[in-house]
């Protein structure tokens, strides 16, 4: 049999009927559940598939008061685990004991990368050796899947089996002082896509600042458009209707935010900006005007029909041109941003 060891004076552990087996041993018994619902009985003829620990002169093992047998290591689904008899119970949870303890702990955690964590249902079995069959102990469906992680190593069931029924020669699971003890484990493998969306306020480099020069060039085009500009990780341009739109054709400048690279987001998507167009004057107050929209879709841009008035454009008392200069500026005010996460 392998050397007994010690537990250390502040392990890291947690027994319910299947609850978390990471917390410390200097927890308040209150938040501890010991009671045994929530666990899954049966009986099978098939013998566990990962690993068994048999246990000769059991009761000797016993009358040591060690507090607990940790296993040889085994490997399951790429991580490793051990198993852990608790003989005379979990004393430091339930000072009453009556019933072996047993849990399933992962080790070699330091060779795991920052942030693992570990999705596992699994099933703890004591072998009848009379009639050849594995009692077997699971949560139930609600409490089923248990989550390792870095504060969280250890699982387990506190009341696995009585002292009584355990040592009961008419059960089979203690013989001639001998038993047989098995786990089995079934990783999850999470393999759903998740999503973070993060509304950014004034997000980095969020001001695009177009300078048309010359201006008389283009004033009588029906729609002048600025080079990409990248904010959010996304292309952008402006779009300014030197005349107006078919909206205010004649009357007002229009301006327009444009999403370029629409095909970036997936079916339904959507991306959201608050942000504020300025139209600058050499001399005094600028015009400022401020729109917000979900972008995607048929929703590609969004904009102004009727900003600056066209009269108001061209007074040379306003100095909006200046030496044949428009300047134009986009301030994005907040952004959604969304990225995969794990």
């Amino acid at each position: 049999m392998d050397e007994l060891q010690k537990s250390p004076e502040n392990s890291n552990l947690a027994v319910d009927s299947a609850v978390d087996l990471s917390s410390s041993l200097s927890k308040p018994i209150a938040n501890w559940k010991i009671t045994s619902p929530g666990m899954v009985r049966s009986v099978r003829d098939v013998r566990p598939a990962h690993y068994m620990l048999k246990i000769k002169s059991y009761s000797l093992l016993a009358a040591t008061g060690v507090e607990k047998y940790e296993s040889g290591v085994f490997e399951v689904g790429g991580y490793s685990w051990r198993l852990i008899v608790y003989p005379n119970g979990r004393k430091s949870i339930s000072e009453e004991g009556g019933h072996i303890s047993l849990a399933l702990q992962i080790v070699e955690v330091e060779k795991l990368s920052l942030g693992w964590e570990v999705l596992v249902s699994f099933k703890f079995f004591v072998h009848d050796q009379i009639c050849d069959k594995y009692l077997t102990i699971q949560s139930d469906a609600k409490e089923d899947v248990k989550r390792f992680h870095a504060l969280k190593v250890e699982w387990g069931f506190a009341e696995f089996l009585a002292h009584d029924t355990f040592k009961n020669a008419s059960n089979g699971y203690l013989v001639d002082d001998c038993c047989v003890f098995g786990a089995e484990l079934c990783l999850v493998n999470c393999t759903g896509k998740s999503e973070c969306l993060s509304m950014v306020k004034e997000p980095n480099n969020g001001t695009y600042t177009w300078t048309i020069k010359p201006f008389s060039e283009v004033e009588n085009k029906n729609v002048h458009e600025s080079e990409l500009f990248v904010v959010g990780g996304k292309n952008w341009n402006i779009e300014l209707y030197p005349k107006g739109d078919a909206t205010e054709k004649g009357k007002s400048l229009s301006v327009f935010l444009r999403l370029v690279d629409l095909e970036s987001l997936a079916p339904n998507r959507k991306l959201y900006a608050e942000f504020k167009f300025r139209i600058r004057r050499q001399f005094g107050k600028n015009y400022e005007t401020t729109g917000k929209s979900w972008f995607g879709g048929s929703n590609i841009s969004w904009g102004f029909s009727k900003t600056l008035s066209l009269a108001d454009l061209k007074n040379v008392s306003k100095s909006y041109i200046y030496n044949d200069t428009l300047v134009v500026e986009v301030e994005f005010i907040v952004l959604s941003v969304i990225e995969d996460f794990k």
